[in-house]
């Protein structure tokens, strides 16, 4: 059974912000780097733990995928099979803050 992604409200301000951020200057290339990490993300309902963990936090729940020049933090709720999308970060903004667990 697939795993059921959820976006976050700040996950998804992040991504709008982005990708409205490179399409100033360039809109096809903002354009295709949303596909490309809304593409990724959905690999993850097959393939749950394919990110790695955040080394910053180091806890196996909290992992992210690399898509240059960006992180897409997740959290992976195994007992819920639950990925929650935290944070769609600029590599270059250092570490982002994520929000707290939901129960």
């Amino acid at each position: 059974m697939d795993y059921k992604i959820v976006w976050t409200r700040t996950a998804r301000e992040d991504l709008r912000e982005l990708t409205e951020f490179i399409s100033r200057d360039r809109p096809s290339a903002a354009l295709k780097l949303g596909n490309a990490l809304l593409l990724n993300v959905d690999q993850l309902q097959q393939f749950p733990l394919m990110g790695r963990v955040v080394p910053e936090r180091d806890e196996p729940t909290i992992r992210e995928i690399i898509h240059r020049p960006c992180r897409v933090v997740y959290r992976v709720r195994e007992d819920r099979k639950l990925i929650e999308v935290l944070r769609v970060w600029h590599a270059a903004r250092g570490e982002p803050q994520l929000p707290p667990a939901t129960e």
